[in-house]
């Protein structure tokens, strides 16, 4: 096959050599693609976004289960992409590689730790691209780059062949920039095609839209009236009986505290050479102690138990997948930190749930995109996926 020659004129790359032909038939037959650099490629070494990590690694003996399922479905992979390092990051920077440019929004960043997949698909370099999820690593980059990301279910996707962050919160997803395509890659990696059924409920979370700004809420309202219009019944509800604050905190400390049990071993062995924030990130995962983790544990629990409540009868939660659109780059470290807070109020709900999340890019504040987001009950991924077409169809966007 004769490959496309790409021109990384955003960044995004981290290997243009790493390519795979797909079949030449099959349901994504003349489909590009790009994986972020934590997914394994037979020969060659996965790099996750650290130096220091690929030179202690040999190159994969075996393709990852996502890339033999989509190259067998006849798409190509076109290169893998920049992950922030040892995917710890949530707005795309990246010490060792740079910061891939944002196409949708050139002076801000894109958003991570998928941010070259995510930067790759809105110049239009691959048709679509993987990414991982655990604490909001395909949502925020799909939000501030204006594409269709999906966080699905947990567990529901096999994660073979690929590095490891936090067990209880690790996904894969992917990027698109339009409807159709977005709901052709779903279909195969979930092995389904029967198209399901709309949801009938609409819960607007009001807690997480409270935390938004003024002016993600208002590019968002269409985008609400529209869906609203599709569904039999629309209610508002808080999400969270205490704070989403206090849910995020605990996704913090178990997140943090699974990544420390992945990872800490080699980096004692190692003492790799990682950016500040990620280092911080690793020290507080590395003091929590086990109360702690049981403490957490019980907020998980009543988060799930109280989302599912919401989600009930074929419903769906409606929230801003981020609370502000993509900030400046080259921002201070306290900056971006206090953004990243904010963010994972949003994210940590169905990280702490399982459920599946998909962002729509329905709006646009301050020249830049803003994702609108639904999640839905465990397993309702394709619904998700269906629904967002029949929305993009309705709103001309697909």
């Amino acid at each position: 096959m004769d490959f496309t020659n790409i021109e990384d004129t955003v960044n995004a790359f981290v290997n243009l050599d790493c390519r795979l032909a797909g079949i030449p038939d099959g349901p994504l037959a003349g489909l590009t693609f790009a994986a972020k650099d934590i997914f394994d490629v037979a020969g060659f070494v996965t790099g996750a976004g650290n130096p220091d990590w690929a030179q202690t690694h040999s190159p994969a003996t075996k393709n990852s289960w996502a890339i033999e399922t989509l190259t067998n479905a006849g798409a190509t992979l076109n290169g893998k992409t920049i992950t922030d390092e040892l995917t710890r990051g949530i707005l795309g920077n990246s010490p060792h590689f740079g910061t891939p440019t944002n196409s949708a929004a050139t002076d801000r960043v894109p958003g991570g730790s998928s941010s070259g997949s995510a930067a790759a698909v809105a110049a239009s370099l691959v048709d679509f691209s993987l990414g991982s999820d655990t604490g909001g690593s395909v949502r925020v980059p799909a939000s501030f780059c204006g594409l269709y990301g999906i966080r699905p279910t947990h567990g529901s996707l096999p994660l073979a062949g690929v590095f490891p962050q936090a067990d209880s919160f690790d996904t894969m997803g992917w990027f698109a920039r339009d409807a159709d395509t977005f709901a052709r890659v779903g279909r195969v990696l979930f092995n389904s095609d029967v198209t399901t059924s709309s949801p009938s409920k609409m819960v607007i979370a009001q807690d997480a839209f409270d935390l938004a700004s003024d002016g993600v809420v208002g590019a968002l309202q269409p985008a609400l009236d529209t869906l609203g219009s599709l569904l039999n019944s629309v209610t508002t509800e808080r999400l969270s009986l205490t704070s989403l604050e206090h849910w995020r905190e605990n996704q913090v400390t178990l997140q943090g505290y699974e990544a420390w049990n992945t990872m800490g071993e080699w980096i004692s062995a190692t003492n790799p050479r990682v950016g500040f924030e990620v280092a911080i990130r690793f020290l507080q995962g590395m003091s929590v102690t086990r109360d702690e983790v049981t403490n957490a544990e019980n907020v998980r629990q009543s988060a799930t138990d109280r989302v599912n409540s919401l989600l009930a009868n074929n419903a769906v939660i409606c929230l801003p997948t981020s609370p502000v659109p993509a900030p400046l780059r080259n921002r201070s470290v306290i900056e971006a930190q206090d953004v990243r807070t904010t963010i994972v109020r949003l994210t940590c709900v169905a990280g702490l749930t399982g459920c599946p999340q998909i962002s729509l890019p329905l709006g646009e504040c301050d020249g830049a995109p803003v994702g609108l987001s639904l999640i839905g009950s465990r397993g309702s991924d394709m619904m998700l996926i269906d629904f967002a077409q029949q929305i993009a169809s309705l709103m001309g966007k697909n």
